[in-house]
């Protein structure tokens, strides 16, 4: 049994999504990856990579295939 939820929030994506799993008490956060280099992800910033550093549970981080961009 999975169960799944959709929240929706506003303010800054990586600080929201930490809290959201703090506050729903998440055994694991399922979040996508644009897939960026490393120049731009040093300029825009990662979500997927604040969360996997500080989410309070496991992060899984789902790549998009390499042939689309």
């Amino acid at each position: 049994m999975v169960r799944v939820e959709t929240l929706i929030f506003e303010g800054d994506p990586k600080e929201e999504i930490c809290k959201a799993v703090e506050q729903v008490h998440m055994d694991m956060l399922v979040i996508g990856s644009r897939g960026l280099g490393g120049i731009k992800r040093a300029f825009l910033g990662s979500v997927s990579d604040y969360c996997a550093h500080h989410a309070g549970c496991p992060v899984l981080i789902v790549k998009p295939p390499k042939n689309i961009k």
